[in-house]
């Protein structure tokens, strides 16, 4: 008795890839609808997979070039248009042989295949380095030397050193490993593929974080392009502490600019101010102006054993509220993730003494507020 359909695809469900062929031979001859539906679809499967594993085979052209080498690394940055964010940069090395189905240029991938094959790179990988450069370096020193910059972070950070870099379409300075420069390298090489895939989805995530820190700019959509939505928040209200201001001149009105600029200049003084007030009480200052993913702390200093996060608030008159009134219990959660952000970056362990300080001036009068609120 011949076996029913519904035995047959359980038959073709469970066979290996490698046994298709022969159920398809087996049943060829099998007269009914059913059954020759099926092994079209198979086929037709087995074809696509055939020309996806061509296609994966063409972008292995320049890791064949270098049969001796140990290490081939693909670099690709993420987000040197935006106007908002940082840049990143990825170096991933890949195993000799490796194929990785549907790895592709990230920006013709799905949001969720790029999330998939992520997780599949970070497995598979012989080593993974990724570099981050932040709006106020990318002011400082343009953005085509932050992207240099972030290419040669992301490259300290491989566990291993490679042989030969691939990159995408450009050199960088200040390396001394043999780089191969590919136009639309990411579309033609495995190993930028898999490096343009990690720099996108890495700086994706960080844009989903910043949406919740600064809310009303649309960094969770846009990832910090010039949208009709972000562009008439920046012009409405300003720029946010991630914004590029060398990106964004042309956009703000010339008051708006000035507002920015004074709001800046005045945060600057009342930090140095109460910097030298912490100095003065036996603070180590380790850091200011503080950004991370999660926000931004103004001050970060060492009294004693006690790692002490700082806000500085100023008001000049209490018709605005104190300014310990300012700091207020949202305020207060982002400092508490920034904190738990530096000790995790910064590898500290999990049970460092924090405390978390304000420093109010009111006028001319400065108030340091010890242990003003707790995690």
């Amino acid at each position: 008795m011949p076996k029913s359909i519904q035995e047959i695809k359980a038959q073709f469900d469970q066979a290996d890839p490698g046994q298709l062929s022969q159920l398809c031979a087996l049943y060829g001859e099998d007269p009914r609808a059913g059954v020759q539906s099926l092994i079209k679809k198979v086929k037709k499967a087995q074809e696509k997979l055939e020309k996806e594993y061509a296609r994966l085979e063409a972008m292995t052209e320049y890791e064949k070039k270098y049969p001796n080498a140990s290490y081939i690394c693909g670099i690709d940055e993420a987000g040197r248009g935006p106007l908002a964010g940082p840049v990143v940069a990825a170096a991933v090395i890949l195993p000799k042989d490796c194929r990785i189905l549907y790895l592709n240029d990230s920006k013709k991938l799905t949001p969720a295949r790029r999330e998939e094959l992520y997780d599949i790179i970070m497995e598979q990988a012989v080593s993974v380095g990724v570099g981050i450069i932040d709006a106020g370096r990318i002011d400082e020193i343009n953005i085509l030397q932050a992207t240099y910059e972030a290419m040669r972070q992301a490259v300290s950070k491989l566990s291993v050193k490679p042989d030969v870099l691939l990159n995408d379409a450009v050199r960088i300075p200040g390396l001394d490993i043999l780089q191969v420069p590919i136009i639309k390298g990411d579309a033609k090489s495995l190993s930028i593929a898999a490096a343009s895939v990690i720099a996108k989805v890495t700086r994706d995530r960080m844009m989903l974080a910043y949406d919740q820190v600064f809310p009303g700019y649309g960094f969770a959509q846009n990832k910090g392009y010039g949208t009709q939505e972000h562009m008439d928040k920046l012009k409405a209200d300003g720029p946010s502490l991630i914004h590029r201001a060398s990106f964004i001149g042309g956009i703000l009105s010339g008051e708006k600019k000035k507002k920015s600029a004074d709001y800046h200049a005045r945060g600057s003084h009342y930090e140095s101010a109460a910097a030298a007030v912490l100095e003065k009480n036996g603070y180590e200052i380790l850091a200011s102006n503080y950004r991370c993913v999660m926000g931004e702390v103004d001050l970060i200093g060492k009294d004693g054993d006690c790692l002490a996060f700082v806000e500085v608030k100023y008001r000049s008159s209490e018709t605005m509220g104190s300014p310990q009134e300012a700091v207020d219990g949202k305020k207060q959660q982002r400092i508490i993730r920034c904190a738990q952000w530096y000790l995790m970056k910064n590898h500290l362990p999990e049970d460092t003494p924090v405390r978390f300080d304000v420093v109010s001036i009111l006028g001319s009068h400065v108030t340091l507020d010890k242990n003003a609120f707790g995690a």
